[in-house]
């Protein structure tokens, strides 16, 4: 009796896990079925592989191969093979195009194989976009996400529409993942459902950059008020504030609002309004005149002082 050396048939090691396994089978399935593939021979082919599969992806049946593969030249090794405690019953549970090596040890598993063992529904995950404010506050949403439905080469032969309202808590942040359990792909053989996973992605704002729980906004601010000061109405995620602007302030320079940026689990973050200073459109005489005051009256003042020496 042939003994098949069922890892090399599924190009896998005999190390590897059940993961590691079914991934093989799959990837072949797919090339040598007969009803999709142009391969030469894919027949006998495929059959070979599901027979490799149908002994590896099972821990007992597994076990049993390894060890009549430790004896197979053993001078009593046909007399071994043939009175393992799974054997008979040849051809049951569809596999009668099986090798009689086959037959021989696992009939009996094969006819016990009619009554699927339990197994888990597949995790589905999927993006759920919100807004930064939604994200603060917390919020209610209605999503719908389609559940694959596989046939047994692993393959998606359809989907099924879903919905659901679910709760996005507050101060969850980009990139986090809400756990639904048992909404996920369905069991089969009487197994539970996986779950679903929603990844929340923060759509970008209008205003505000995030970074962390820091907020930033652009403050658009005439060379006047920079050079003087003043007190601007400057906008942030609940309301407005009135910020004071020093005399002398800087392109670029920082302006810390503290505690007006968003609300994490250990802390509540800063709002920063980071300074542009805007011309105004091109100057008219009077203005023109005006601006040429300020430049002799500071003809002193070098703004490139330094630039471009090392």
């Amino acid at each position: 009796m042939e003994l098949k050396d069922y890892y090399a048939i599924l190009g896998v090691e005999r190390t590897d896990d059940t993961k590691a396994i079914k991934t093989a089978y799959r990837r072949l399935a797919r090339k040598y079925h007969p009803d999709v593939s142009s391969e030469k021979d894919a027949e006998t082919k495929f059959k070979e592989i599901a027979e490799a599969y149908e002994v590896l992806k099972d821990k007992e049946r597994r076990e049993e191969y390894d060890t009549l593969w430790q004896h197979r030249n053993d001078p009593r090794f046909n007399e071994y093979s043939s009175s393992g405690p799974a054997y008979s019953d040849a051809g049951s549970a569809g596999q009668e195009d099986f090798s009689d090596f086959f037959s021989s040890v696992f009939g009996q598993q094969s006819r016990q194989a009619r009554q699927p063992r339990p197994e888990r529904g597949q995790d589905i995950e999927t993006e759920v976009a919100v807004f930064l404010e939604e994200a603060q506050r917390g919020e209610t949403r209605t999503i719908q996400f389609s559940l694959p439905v596989r046939n047994g080469f692993g393959m998606i032969v359809s989907e099924i529409p879903k919905t659901l309202k679910v709760k996005i808590p507050a101060g969850i942040g980009d990139g986090e993942r809400i756990r639904l359990k048992g909404q996920g792909g369905p069991g089969s053989g009487g197994g539970p459902a996986g779950d679903l996973y929603l990844v929340i992605r923060i759509a970008p704002h209008p205003l505000f950059d995030v970074t962390g729980n820091d907020l930033e906004v652009v403050l658009p601010l005439a060379p006047w008020e920079a050079a003087l000061g003043t007190k601007v109405s400057v906008p942030t995620l609940q309301d407005s504030i009135l910020l004071t602007i020093p005399p002398g302030t800087q392109a670029g320079q920082r302006l810390r609002v503290k505690g007006k940026g968003l609300a994490g689990k250990q802390n509540q973050g800063d709002l920063y309004a980071v300074v542009k200073i805007v011309m105004p459109p091109r100057p008219d005489e009077k203005s023109e005149a005006l601006w040429q005051q300020l430049a002799d009256a500071g003809s002193a003042f070098d703004a490139r002082r330094g630039w471009g020496k090392e």
